[in-house]
């Protein structure tokens, strides 16, 4: 029977679109990339078991609107080092913890800038919260280069980490920053009556609904730091961090906790990367990520902290090498304050590219439970959580 011509090109057309259709279901399905565990002596991530809210009493959100002058809120600020250029990666994270946790709790929100806040960042940031916001300026002294850093040895110093590909080694902003997050930022007169603080980065995200006050956790609990991520550093950022840190510990062994009740084992190891160990003469590179960090400012003000941050401060090595607030902060914790202290959130999902920190809990969407990264396989290397399970535990 002779077709139209019309006819016999549709049945072409429908020949080939079938074939095309019954060769795409016959290839394999892009795996969705799984969680990996990479490390022998941790045979399975913590984050896939099951995860619960602490345990013991916890404070709900009763009471906890924002005009209610009889609410438990403690002293406490979610606290933020942004520019106005990052409204919208502010306002991304501000969502996703509003959503989560803060539109139950009313916490204040307190943005740090070294230049004004403008306008339309504050209209953006004041939209997504009923919390009370707060808008400061760094002053001058506490982000200008210290006087006795010699800036002709900062920037040949800059351009040899580069060179070396250390990340913004030759940006001197991100020097100022590191410095002011390590000892500086706790001095602002807008924290002087401050004592808790969650610090909130751009761009981050939180994927759990947390059902109690963390503040109120940390006070009730006596922990002095929550940290949702624990990493290795790049060690050609810090060659002399330990070194200096180790001539601090011998001239303030006051300063010092046992080793029983420190998590120095931590800091030290060597068997997982000695390579990092070797580079860093000593210090393993380990670090709690602190763009996320929920923290005690009363140990920052310590003696101990304060003679510490100084010491270094002086050393030169914010500016001459690259020294982060991360490590700074975390070789203080295991030095200084009892590991008993110091808390691991596991039940806060969270993000900040390219980690995450992913429970399993019916409280979390959009984060696969146990993953650590959705970036190459060889990020998995800079995981330094069974580290601390090793040598402190899962608490």
């Amino acid at each position: 029977m002779f077709l139209p011509k019309p006819v016999r090109a549709l049945a072409l057309a429908s020949t080939i679109l079938l074939i095309f259709l019954l060769l795409q279901l016959s290839r394999k399905a892009t795996p969705v990339k799984e969680p990996r565990i990479v490390y022998p002596d941790m045979k399975t991530d913590p984050n896939l078991e099951e995860t619960h809210e602490p345990a013991g009493h916890l404070w709900r959100a009763d009471d906890y609107a924002v005009d209610n002058p009889t609410s438990p809120r403690i002293n406490a600020t979610i606290l933020s080092l942004v520019r106005n250029e990052e409204v919208d990666g502010m306002v991304t994270s501000m969502r996703d913890l509003e959503r989560t946790w803060n539109h139950k709790f009313n916490y204040p929100w307190t943005f740090f800038n070294d230049k004004p806040f403008n306008e339309e960042f504050k209209t953006k940031t004041r939209a997504e919260t009923r919390a009370p916001c707060y808008y400061e300026v760094i002053p001058e002294e506490h982000w200008a280069v210290p006087t006795w850093i010699n800036q002709d040895l900062v920037r040949e110093s800059g351009q040899i980490l580069a060179d070396e590909g250390a990340q913004y080694g030759n940006l001197i902003s991100y020097h100022q920053m590191c410095r002011w997050n390590s000892g500086i930022f706790y001095h602002h007169p807008a924290l002087q009556h401050i004592r808790y603080y969650w610090r909130v980065e751009p761009k981050v995200h939180f994927f759990c609904d947390v059902d109690y006050d963390v503040f109120r956790y940390m006070h009730d609990r006596n922990k002095t730091y929550g940290f949702t991520i624990n990493l290795y550093d790049d060690p050609k950022t810090m060659p002399s961090l330990w070194p200096e840190t180790m001539r601090f510990a011998e001239a303030h062994p006051e300063h010092l906790k046992p080793p029983s009740d420190s998590a120095r084992p931590w800091l030290e190891d060597k068997q997982r990367r000695p390579e990092h160990n070797e580079k860093a003469n000593g210090y393993s590179t380990c670090h709690f990520w602190s763009n996320f960090e929920i923290a005690d400012m009363d140990f920052w003000r310590s003696r101990a902290y304060e003679d510490y941050f100084n010491h270094l401060d002086r050393a030169g090595g914010f500016f001459y090498e690259r020294w982060g607030d991360a490590p700074v902060h975390s070789i203080a914790l295991g030095l200084f304050e009892d590991k008993s202290k110091i808390h691991w959130f596991r039940d806060i999902g969270y993000q900040h590219i390219p980690y995450f920190n992913c429970p399993n809990s019916p409280k979390c969407t959009g984060c696969k439970k146990g993953l650590f990264t959705d970036g190459e396989d060889f990020l998995y290397k800079e995981d330094c959580r069974p580290n601390w399970f090793k040598y402190v535990g899962k608490g």
